[in-house]
């Protein structure tokens, strides 16, 4: 079952593509255009974010979005094109937390191939605990870690990165963690 559509016309010449092997000694089946020879590639999509901090509490975001409405998560979303992972971040905790902020160190690094999809968080040090939610978030709030609503954490990343956050935290320096999601 493929991730998402399959790409049915070339986006170089428009003409309709074909999936086979390409020539050029690949052993993965791509979508190869037969009029150009254009070989067109698919690959997961970065999902950019934070791990905000103050003290010994983590900014979490309520979402106003889909998938998982009015589930709690970390401040995140799609890389965008000509942004680096860590700007991407940033403007992501912009975004759906309105917090100021220092970023930090890459924490994880989460594969997560059933969705095609690669999760980098930073840490990131708040420098207020006044926040300005955008449209996407219902309610941004600071939370101790007894304090998470654990049951209610929109994604297994979200939840695998508390995790260690926490962890990190209690044995008193930070590593970056790469984890898979299957």
């Amino acid at each position: 079952m493929p991730l998402r559509s399959p790409i049915k016309h070339c986006r170089n010449c428009g003409a309709p593509v074909v999936y086979r092997l390409p020539d050029d000694g690949d052993t993965r089946e791509r979508a190869v255009c037969p009029s150009c020879d254009t070989i067109h590639y698919e690959n997961p999509l970065n999902v950019v974010g934070t791990v905000p901090y103050l003290g010994d509490r983590v900014l979490l975001c309520k979402r106003n979005i889909e998938p998982a409405w009015g589930k709690w998560t970390l401040p995140a979303g799609f890389m965008e094109l000509g942004e680096t992972a860590a700007e991407g971040a940033a403007r992501e905790t912009d975004e759906e937390a309105g917090a100021r902020f220092e970023m930090e160190g890459l924490f994880t690094v989460l594969s997560v191939p059933r969705v095609g999809q690669v999760h980098l968080f930073f840490r990131a040090r708040l420098l207020s605990d006044n926040f300005a939610p955008g449209h996407e978030t219902i309610e941004a709030r600071l939370f101790g870690e007894d304090e998470i609503p654990w049951a209610e954490v929109a994604f297994r990343t979200v939840k695998e990165t508390l995790l260690h956050y926490f962890e990190d935290r209690r044995n008193g320096g930070f590593a970056v963690h790469t984890l898979e999601i299957r």
